[in-house]
This record gives structure tokens, sequence and C-alpha cells, in this order.
């Protein structure tokens, strides 16, 4: 019984590219919350975890793509209603 790996074995670069899909799904979902709520956090993290998941080089481009999207409109959003409303925060 072989409780290791075989020492001629070499990693893959598979769990980092899992690592980036994974990325890029996640600044999708957390971008597209951000519209809802928490965007002034949630929007900064959905951009920075898109650049890095396209940085890596993720098979889901359009998914990055989008939650990059999606971060700068959390960021948009923010600023408008803040301008809407006069005041540091929004709330409606």
């Amino acid at each position: 019984m072989q409780l290791t790996a075989p020492a001629t074995a070499r990693p893959t670069a598979a769990p980092t590219r899992r690592d980036a899909d994974g990325m890029a799904v996640a600044s999708f979902i957390l971008g597209l919350l951000g519209l809802l709520v928490l965007n002034v956090f949630l929007g900064p993290i959905a951009i920075a975890l898109a650049a890095a998941a396209l940085w890596r080089g993720t098979k889901r481009r359009g998914r990055a793509f989008l939650g990059l999207t999606l971060g700068v409109a959390d960021l948009a959003v923010l600023v408008i209603v803040m301008q809407m409303s006069n005041t540091v925060s929004w709330s409606l």
C-alpha cells in the first residue's frame, strides 16, 4: 500500500486553472450581488477577482469579463445614488 504519490509524478497546472475558473465565477456572483447590497465592498472585490482570473488564464473569460463589468457597475451605481441623495452613503 502506497500512501504518497510516486517521486516521479509532476504536479499539473490544472489546480491553477481550476482556481482561476472559480475566481471568474465568484467575481460574477459578487458583482451581481453587489448591485443590491454592499456595493462599496463587493464591487472592488469583484473587480480584483476578475482581473486575477483573467491574468491566470481562465477558461471562463466571459464570466470574468461580466464580473469585471458588474464590479464597475456596482461602483457607478453607488456614485450615482450618492449624488442623487447628496449624502456619503445611500439608503432607499
